[in-house]
């Protein structure tokens, strides 16, 4: 056997290596952009289930307030429908940005509501109120750290999909569009959590 066919096989069984670990690779962090979602997606749940909950609660001593009520709920039903639709493509930008948008739009909403509550020092000092406001406050604390992976897990996953040579070949592999991390319309909730004391 010459040199040159020596050469050209070992390049060629390089190459097949190359593209066996980039394959791999690209199916994991596909589904750790997944697997990251699910997570999110768990503590969002959690989050929008005792919403109405709070709301039930407040419902008796804010009759006056019912606008605001019902502008917690409207916002809690929009954020679930984002979520659900986010849910059946995790990766799409199109979902993600709309489950954004609902979500922040469901924190200003209850940040009215916390306002309210303020009000009212019989509610606030209620022991059913105070454990619900303790569940809340540690629900936001997971969505922001779910939040977190799931965008960590975006990055790693575009990173690798964008980089020499796997861009040549990400696309043949069935990954064409970007994986879309989780924006909110209102950046300042990114940044600080919503407080949620009664």
């Amino acid at each position: 056997m010459s040199t040159y066919l020596v050469v050209n096989l070992l390049l060629l069984g390089l190459g097949a290596l190359y593209a066996t670990y980039l394959f791999n690779a690209l199916v994991a962090r596909r589904n750790e952009v997944r697997n990251a979602f699910a997570q999110l997606e768990v503590q969002l749940k959690r989050r929008y289930d005792l919403i109405p909950n709070l709301v039930a609660i407040a419902k008796g001593y804010l009759a006056h307030e019912r606008e605001t009520l019902e502008a917690v709920v409207a916002a809690r039903n929009a954020a679930v429908a984002g979520l659900a639709a986010a849910q059946a493509q995790p990766g799409n930008a199109q979902h993600i940005a709309q489950l954004g948008v609902a979500d922040s739009a469901l924190s200003s909403a209850m940040g009215r509501l916390n306002l309210t509550l303020e009000a009212y020092p019989q509610l606030t000092s209620s022991q059913n109120m105070l454990q619900l406001s303790e569940e809340l406050s540690s629900t936001e604390n997971r969505v922001s750290f779910a939040r977190q992976a799931f965008n960590d897990a975006v990055m790693a996953y575009n990173t690798l999909k964008q980089s020499f040579p796997a861009v040549l070949l990400a696309a043949s592999f069935g990954h064409r569009e970007d994986a879309a991390p989780l924006k909110f319309a209102d950046t300042l909730a990114i940044k600080t959590a919503p407080k949620v004391s009664f």
